[in-house]
């Protein structure tokens, strides 16, 4: 299952994520709420695509990859 402190340290590390994002005037989004790797938003209409390449872009490493589902 892993160790201990795993969950710790993804929310760590998501958390920084969540700041660059919101900190960006042009990309932040109305509505953001996380819960472990689900992640609900409401975005202008438009801008889906650029948030979603800005996120990927914030990963040095590519390990983690933003998709996204329209309703």
């Amino acid at each position: 299952m892993g160790s201990p402190v795993s969950p710790l340290v993804a929310n760590m590390f998501m958390e920084h994520f969540e700041q660059k994002l919101l900190n960006t005037e042009d990309l932040k989004p109305k509505l953001w709420k996380r819960y472990v790797d689900d992640i609900l938003e409401v975005v202008k209409k438009g801008s889906v695509e650029k948030l979603t390449d800005f996120l990927n872009g914030l990963d040095d490493s590519n390990n983690i990859k933003f998709t996204y589902e329209v309703e």
